[in-house]
């Protein structure tokens, strides 16, 4: 058995599609190439195909990792070849590589995740760099939001890392965020700008990167 850990992109096409149908997704067309995913033990076996953090519906990724058990070795150049000709438009691996099968899990080693948000200009740069600036300089940030389950209610400003305005003309600005992930929560982009002072949802929201830990 191996595992691979595939970097991919998640485009505008297919931005709706929920977590569950992407991973069914993932495993449809790695069964059309005829690579024999592993699967878990136990009373109900499943395949061996991991995200690191779910996308949200409605957001793009640049840069999202994937691990799969395959039970067959591979190599990441021929798999990069077959698996990307069975993708749908919107979707596209951008590498690949082996990694140890007893590193630990790919969920358990994301620590940030680095977002790019364009949102309606409702303020001019100088009021949102001082949003910001206030932002970043506070200790805490009091926030919840409405669940299925109820209301949770978090420290927003722990979750925040960092924020820059990176651009702004007559009818948008483009704002860069790094917000923590892991096992505490995970920084929610929308609820961010929210916090800076902008009232519609943003235009676009999508994920750059994602950074590992040990």
């Amino acid at each position: 058995m191996q595992r691979l850990r595939i970097r991919f992109t998640r485009g505008d096409e297919i931005k709706y599609i929920s977590h569950l149908d992407i991973m069914r997704l993932w495993e449809r067309a790695l069964t059309r190439t005829g690579i024999r995913i592993a699967y878990s033990e136990g009373f109900s076996p499943h395949p061996r195909l991991s995200l690191a953090v779910p996308l949200a519906v409605g957001v793009t990724g640049e840069s999202e990792l994937l691990d799969v058990y395959t039970s067959d070795s591979v190599s990441p150049h021929w798999f990069t070849d077959v698996v990307n000709k069975q993708l749908p438009t919107g979707i596209s691996i951008l590498g690949v590589q082996k990694i140890g099968v007893m590193i630990p899990s790919l969920q358990s080693q994301v620590r940030q995740a680095e977002y790019r948000i364009e949102v309606d200009r409702e303020h001019g740069p100088e009021d949102i760099e001082s949003a910001i600036a206030s932002l970043l300089s506070s200790e805490k940030l009091p926030w919840y939001h409405e669940r299925d389950t109820g209301k949770r209610e978090y420290d927003l400003r722990e979750l925040i890392d960092d924020i820059k305005l990176e651009s702004s003309d007559d009818e948008r600005c483009t704002i860069t965020m790094l917000l923590r992930c892991g096992s505490n929560g995970s920084g929610r982009p929308e609820q961010v700008t929210l916090a800076l002072g902008f009232k519609r949802y943003p235009l676009s929201i999508s994920r750059t990167k994602l950074i590992l830990g040990n």
